[in-house]
């Protein structure tokens, strides 16, 4: 794993992310090297989550290429070119179901 996966895999874990997958991306995709996906227990915890995430990251020396998700959005999704972060409502990721569409890549649940 890499250092910035690192980060952001035990920054969300430290703040109560749920159900955390890291999905290999490198195989599939050129413009990063992994998706992070995880549950928060409510749009303040997503918003939470994202917020953590984002100081660790700049921290360690790592940029935000960028953020999107409103305040009230169940979906929030921090783009930091080699790791992008998936944070949803339960609802909203069981409606996207985006591990299912990755489930032919490698999974590691956390």
């Amino acid at each position: 794993m890499s250092d910035l996966l690192n980060i952001v895999t035990k920054t969300l874990d430290e703040k109560l992310a749920e159900d955390i997958v890291v999905i290999d991306m490198r195989a599939v995709n050129p413009f990063t090297d992994y998706f992070v996906v995880c549950t928060a227990k409510n749009v303040r915890h997503a918003q939470s989550l994202a917020e953590f995430t984002e100081q660790e990251a700049a921290k360690n020396g790592y940029d935000v290429r960028t953020r999107e998700g409103e305040k009230e959005s169940s979906w929030v999704l921090i783009d930091l070119h080699d790791v992008i972060v998936h944070i949803f409502l339960k609802e909203a990721r069981d409606l996207y179901r985006l591990e299912s569409l990755w489930a032919d890549q490698p999974t590691q649940r956390l």
